[in-house]
């Protein structure tokens, strides 16, 4: 099974809708014939640094609402994610454009270590207050999961990826991805948004039954055959 995610790093929703999906996953049977591919989705493709600027100020701004508003807000959320052990702070969030880190996220698909990028931008932005502006903060964050150092330099400093990025976004455009999580189960079956892990769970199960469909008797009755009791035989 694949299941294919379109998300951005700074989307909070997104974080949530991950954990919600492995914890769906944890309790799934057939986890490990699961194949997870992220892919880009910038939220602000034109976001630029401001700095002294807080998050609920910008918040507010955007939605034409107060930055008390904005801060119970953002503390519902952070309970939400408290619930699935996320820490979120969004007292220390800087706001960022998030090209760089998604070509990044593509780089570590090449290794192999796409989740764990994903996994590692979402706590930097969501968490720990990192400034994904900043390239020697991306490095440091890539290297960390094992990326080499010279890869990542040279793809920071160059456009390499940018395409793929795009590419994902064209991809999201055409099957009307309007919002991030967005979650794609066998090219069969859409989710969206950060749904209850009960709700992942269940299309989880309704996607593998369908991938594996029993045969049709196509005869009106039953023939001649050993029971299971061994009667007949």
């Amino acid at each position: 099974m694949k299941i294919e995610i379109w998300s951005d790093i700074v989307c909070p929703f997104c974080y949530i809708g991950k954990r919600r999906l492995e914890n769906a996953l944890a309790n799934f049977s057939h986890a490990d014939a699961v194949e997870i591919q992220w892919h880009s989705f910038e939220l602000d493709a034109q976001a630029q640094p401001e700095p002294g600027v807080s998050l609920y100020k910008r918040l507010a701004a955007k939605y034409g609402n107060t930055e008390a508003w904005a801060r119970q807000m953002s503390a519902n959320m952070a309970q939400s994610a408290a619930e699935l052990g996320l820490a979120f702070d969004f007292d220390r969030a800087v706001h960022a454009n998030t090209l760089h880190a998604h070509r990044l996220v593509h780089l570590a698909e090449r290794h192999g270590k796409q989740d764990a990028a994903k996994e590692r931008f979402f706590k930097a932005y969501l968490e720990e207050g990192e400034d994904l502006n900043d390239f020697a903060t991306l490095t440091r964050l890539a290297t960390e999961i094992g990326l080499p150092a010279a890869e990542v330099e040279r793809v920071l400093n160059s456009d390499e990826f940018t395409q793929e990025v795009r590419h994902d976004e064209y991809q999201a455009r055409q099957i009307g991805v309007r919002g991030v999580p967005y979650f794609v189960f066998d090219d069969k079956y859409a989710v969206s948004g950060a749904q209850p892990s009960e709700l992942f769970q269940e299309v989880l199960e309704k996607v593998w039954e369908e991938s594996r469909p029993r045969p049709v008797q196509l005869a009106g009755a039953d023939g001649a055959a050993c029971g299971l009791d061994g009667s007949n035989c």
